[in-house]
């Protein structure tokens, strides 16, 4: 059967003014959205297996990490507030589960290696994205987690509105009169990783590093800067 993968919030809010919410109510509400939008409707491809063990493996790694930080600043606090001997004990009584948590993670992380590695299709897209500056191993791998690998042939105006660095005119008339600024609904987890590559070149990468001085002089605010490196770094990223 032909697919389409959408975003559910596009059909939400396609529905307009709506009242009750029940199985059969949503099943005629999907059949209208897919009836008046039929012209638009892509057929999205065919899920690889490869692909979505790939993200699971990821989003594993992610709440791994989550935990393990969310241990570390808890006794980070506790270091202000408690006595030594006490936090000292509570110290010890975590370290055992810091301890799996840090194998747990290793373990995913050699697995992810392992895919990349004996998958030819992924492991060309990741050396490629690799070469890009203020992409690594993990913004590589999650990139090509978002996209099905590039399968979906996605434009880099596309990905980079996903991850949130495409910046959006804010006005109308003379009631409202803001700057151009980028939109709250985003892939948050790739637009952090970005982020991360964008500050790492804006500071050690000569050509970023100059772009980013210049910008600077001609008065552009710091975290405009970093937008449109982040958005330089997707639109190459998917043009390679």
């Amino acid at each position: 059967l032909s697919l389409h993968i959408g975003n559910a919030a596009r059909i939400k809010w396609s529905l307009g003014i709506t009242r009750g919410k029940s199985d059969k109510a949503d099943s005629r509400r999907l059949c209208d959205y897919c009836y008046r939008h039929a012209d638009e409707l892509k057929v999205s491809p065919a899920l690889d297996p490869v692909i979505l063990e790939l993200k699971d493996l990821v989003t594993s790694r992610n709440r791994l990490i989550s935990q393990k930080n969310s241990i570390r600043v808890f006794l980070g606090e506790l270091r202000k507030t408690t006595n030594k001997a006490v936090h000292k004990t509570l110290e010890k009584s975590h370290a055992a589960a810091l301890k799996g948590l840090q194998q747990s993670l290793e373990e995913i992380e050699l697995q992810i290696k392992k895919i990349v590695r004996e998958n030819m299709s992924i492991k060309k897209n990741y050396d490629l994205l690799l070469s890009v500056p203020g992409i690594g191993p993990v913004t590589a791998v999650y990139m090509i987690c978002c996209t099905a690998n590039f399968s979906s042939k996605i434009s880099g105006k596309q990905l980079a509105c996903y991850a949130g660095v495409v910046p959006f005119e804010h006005s109308s008339g003379k009631s409202i009169k803001g700057k151009t600024k980028v939109h709250r609904m985003a892939n948050k987890d790739l637009k952090k990783l970005l982020h991360q590559g964008a500050r790492s070149i804006t500071t050690h990468h000569p050509e970023f590093k100059a772009y980013y001085q210049r910008k600077l002089k001609e008065g552009k605010d710091d975290l405009a800067i970093i937008n449109a490196v982040r958005n330089k770094i997707v639109l190459r990223a998917v043009a390679i």
